[in-house]
């Protein structure tokens, strides 16, 4: 059996353990499902569910993703621009630091002031959670480009618009890469939080619903739902990471000992 192969037949194992874990000590415990369900009652209810919940996961899943590209089309705008000029570093990342600092459970009253309640709040908080770690690895990426590497360029006659897209754009593929992995995680915290507060429709509304109603199971069955989106699309960017980037990987794994 080879490394890998058992590396993956040991995570699966151990993911397993922690699920049985689970119903065993809540089975032990006589843990009351109002606290906390055990694992077969979450699924038996996603089965059950599915069809009400199907609707709910599409819209969030929708806005998540708008709000996502969005998020990752103004990071990488911003980013590049902050890269590649002193002048904007100094003026836009202190701003942006500033509002990344605020909690974006208080922005999305704000939004829902301007645009009411709906998909467009989902949207634009999904946006302002994801795209400083896309602003903050593409002006590191740039970062990293070498000054000599630059001045040999600008000897040969590249511009700085040629040095950016032909050298410092692909140097920051793998900052890149690992900011989508880590933004498409903000993404939904920020669209289902803002359901939660200002949508009828999505996982966050179902969730807050269920809440109201004591039905934790459903509760923990739309967290299950987004954990299992977040994974898909998680594994989604680490394969275009790995077709993209492969140059930039080093080691697939850990030595064995």
């Amino acid at each position: 059996m080879s490394y890998e192969l058992r590396r993956r037949l040991w995570a699966a194992i151990l993911i397993l353990g922690f699920f049985a874990a689970w119903e065993f000590l809540c089975l032990a415990l006589q843990v009351s499902d109002l606290v906390l369900p055990r694992p077969t009652q979450v699924f038996a209810t996603l089965v059950d569910r599915l069809g009400i919940l199907w609707p709910h996961v599409l819209q969030t899943l929708w806005t998540t993703m708008i709000g996502f590209v969005l998020g990752v089309t103004v990071g990488v705008v911003i980013g590049a621009a902050i890269g590649v000029s002193r002048t904007a570093y100094d003026t836009v990342y202190p701003l942006l630091i500033g509002f990344s600092s605020i909690p974006k459970v208080a922005v999305v009253p704000i939004f829902v002031l301007w645009f009411g309640s709906g998909a467009t709040p989902a949207i634009l908080t999904a946006l302002a959670m994801c795209f400083f770690p896309i602003v903050v690895n593409i002006a590191t990426g740039l970062a990293t480009t070498e000054p000599e590497l630059e001045d040999v360029l600008k000897s040969l006659g590249a511009s700085k618009l040629d040095i950016l897209w032909n050298v410092g754009l692909p140097r920051t593929m793998p900052f890149f890469f690992a900011s989508l992995k880590i933004a498409v995680t903000f993404a939904f915290v920020g669209s289902v939080l803002s359901e939660t507060v200002a949508s009828n429709k999505g996982i966050g509304n179902v969730m807050m619903t269920a809440s109201s109603n004591f039905d934790v199971p459903l509760v923990f069955a739309g967290l299950f739902l987004l954990a299992a989106l977040g994974i898909l699309l998680y594994v989604a960017f680490s394969l275009v990471e790995a077709r993209v980037t492969g140059w930039a990987t080093r080691r697939q794994g850990f030595a064995s000992a």
